[in-house]
């Protein structure tokens, strides 16, 4: 009893001491970020993330270029999944400042340029490659203003090439500018120790006073030193403060035997940006219009659709059952043989479909991958899914893929036992659930490292983490989709309200094949999301933040409703001309849109990544586009099938034939 008093005491101070600390760093924080206060000349590191460029989408290590390496080496910085796959590779570097200490210092003269140094750096500098610095988890600004419009870009040029005499210059200076914001909060005391090792924790009237860092802006410059003068200095000796020259003659060119010095100068600039706010500059929405717009489509194609659906239940279905019920036996005896449209399928509707295992697996995947976009949507709607917590997106979604693995292997598993019967086959059922879309993403993704590792790009995935994400597939997933399996054996199958005949009843011919309508039905899917899948992926390639996750979610509630609709009308369609296979058509009803996206990527890189260059690159984009689609059809089609699923159930559940 003593013990376990003395264990509560010491939880309930350090929960007390959790919420006091809280309370002093008072304001709403985004989560997966935590607050640093810096006093006066504190040391605060500067670190460097992987070159990349929009031209090649090939991300590179920093230090393959002849920058000045960090006195105590190069040190990587922990990544999480998310950050490996997104090719991040985030290393210490030798840009150091001294809190509120403006200053210039000189970092380092490299040794006389090689053959491979120069062709490299004219590669990355024609190539557009961008360098990229991280001070305080925020990523390096740099504005720039034309024709009087301000811009902004994360990171700067590696180096510019001149017009006039087409040599390549190197960017040798860094003007920083760190905005601070200056903090004091509530102190916090601990009064006393006692046997058992902790006080009582109390707020004080002492104040916490310090130093928060809310901007980081760079200025990169092209300057051409004096290298035998320049080598007498020392790492982090002061250096005289320069303008940025607009000469050419001034700054430093990228040629054999060139000694190239290296620079940078901070300065502090107090901001009345609390530290909560300071993502602000980076989330800035823009073309908010154009959402609303992409939003006020989708309701349109949803209120079109709904208009037909309501038509079809109220004033044709309706109005036949209602009729067909009042009725009495021998009326009805004799309208069974006047039937006509969907009720003379009535005894094949439910009849086997082809490839039902395929299917099975295919609306399974769909349902995991739905489960996964909408859980990770709302999440990064409500603002769960923080820009300042690299690689947490694609993190989450990866472990929320894994975990929804139950849920696949049941409705898997229990389809299977409603279209066989039966409950054998199962585990054949659900080994595929867990290998299909896996299977696709492992092909894509292999083919496309080895072209990575073929480019020495960082993008490539380590051999390390091939074999973690597969552990965490057999370990996690596997097992998963097989309890999910074991779950459906064990639930009741949905039972067909008709029977189904023995001899299937014949198709009519029809002029044109309905293959072609449903591929068709995809365009009024992809009305709804086309707008805002041009914002996704300008942010994927163009490297910008894509923060409006609100919007998103939005668009993907209606892309729900259409797919539901799209699919329910044209199964209505098919059943009015006494087609009765319906199922593998429902599915691609709504999955259609799946072609339309990817055809939609192909006129984006054709049109809008005119910039990106090379067939390594534009493989890159294809292979990536591909594995989206991929999902999107499982996902929507498994919507539009689950769908017109219970739509078919229930319209032949109230139907009285034998």
């Amino acid at each position: 009893m003593a013990s376990s008093s003395i264990l509560r005491r010491r939880y309930l101070a350090a929960f007390s001491y959790f919420i006091l600390i809280s309370h002093a760093c008072h304001g709403f924080y985004l989560p997966g970020t935590y607050m640093h206060t810096y006093s006066p000349s504190d040391q605060i590191i500067v670190k460097v993330n992987s070159l990349t460029s929009i031209e090649t989408e090939l991300p590179f290590s920093y230090y393959d270029l002849p920058y000045c390496r960090p006195p105590g080496g190069i040190k990587k910085s922990a990544e999480n999944v998310g950050e490996l796959l997104m090719g991040d590779q985030i290393d210490n570097s030798p840009y150091r400042f001294r809190m509120n200490v403006n200053e210039t210092l000189y970092l380092c003269t490299t040794g006389p340029l090689n053959e491979h140094h120069v062709k490299l750096l004219k590669q990355r500098t024609r190539d557009l490659y961008q360098v990229n610095m991280i001070l305080d988890n925020l990523p390096a600004l740099r504005y720039a203003t034309q024709n009087g419009v301000k811009f902004q870009w994360t990171g700067f040029p590696v180096g510019f090439t001149s017009q006039n005499n087409n040599q390549d210059y190197i960017i040798n200076h860094l003007k920083f500018k760190v905005l601070i914001h200056e903090y004091e909060g509530a102190g916090v005391e601990i009064i006393g120790t006692g046997e058992e090792g902790m006080g009582v924790i109390t707020k004080t009237d002492k104040k916490a006073s310090g130093y928060e860092i809310v901007g980081f802006e760079v200025t990169p410059c092209s300057v051409k030193y004096d290298a035998d003068e320049m080598s007498k200095l020392h790492m982090y000796d002061n250096a005289s403060s320069i303008n940025c020259p607009l000469d050419l003659e001034k700054s430093q060119i990228i040629r054999e035997q060139e000694k190239i010095s290296f620079t940078y100068e901070v300065e502090f600039v107090k901001s009345n940006t609390r530290w909560p706010s300071r993502w602000d500059a980076y989330l800035k929405m823009e073309g908010s219009r154009v959402h609303w717009f992409s939003i006020l489509n989708s309701l349109m194609v949803i209120v079109f659709l709904a208009g037909i659906v309501f038509v079809i239940f109220l004033r044709t279905v309706r109005r036949d059952l209602t009729r067909y019920e009042e009725l009495d036996k021998e009326a009805q005896a004799q309208m069974n043989e006047e039937l006509s449209g969907w009720k003379l399928v009535v005894g094949d509707v439910f009849r086997e479909p082809n490839h039902p295992k395929l299917l099975c697996v295919m609306i399974a995947d769909g349902v995991q991958i739905t489960g996964m976009g909408v859980v990770t949507i709302v999440f990064a709607a409500l603002g769960f899914m923080s820009p300042a917590s690299r690689g947490m997106l694609l993190t989450g979604m990866i472990l929320l893929y894994l975990f929804l693995g139950i849920a696949a292997g049941y409705v898997g598993v229990r389809l299977w036992r409603t279209i066989k019967g039966t409950s054998e086959g199962w585990r054949s059922v659900s080994w595929a659930t867990a290998c299909f879309f896996p299977g696709i993403a492992f092909v894509i993704l292999t083919v496309l490292n080895f072209i990575l590792w073929g480019s020495n790009s960082t993008g490539a995935i380590p051999i390390s983490l091939y074999f973690e994400l597969l552990a965490l597939w057999f370990c996690i997933s596997v097992p998963l989709t097989l309890l999910g399996g074991f779950l459906g054996t064990r639930s009741e199958p949905i039972q067909f309200p008709v029977r189904t005949n023995q001899i299937p009843r014949e198709i009519p011919a029809r002029k044109y094949p309905s293959w072609l309508l449903v591929l068709g039905a995809g365009t009024l899917p992809f009305g709804t999301l086309f707008i805002e899948l041009f914002f996704i992926l300008s942010s994927i390639w163009f490297g910008r933040f894509y923060y409006v996750f609100g919007f998103l979610l939005i668009v993907l509630l209606l892309l729900v409703i259409v797919c539901a609709e799209v699919s329910v009308v044209l199964t209505y369609m098919h059943l009015c001309v006494e087609d009765w296979m319906w199922w593998w058509k429902a599915f691609f009803a709504s999955g259609s849109v799946a072609l339309y996206v990817f055809l939609y990527s192909v006129n984006y890189l054709v049109f809008d990544l005119q910039s990106l260059s090379g067939p390594v690159s534009a493989i890159l984009y294809i292979g990536y586009s591909l594995l989206m689609a991929v999902a999107i059809m499982l996902a929507t089609g498994s919507i539009g099938f689950l769908t017109s699923f219970y739509f078919v159930h229930y319209l032949f559940s109230s139907v009285k034939i034998d």
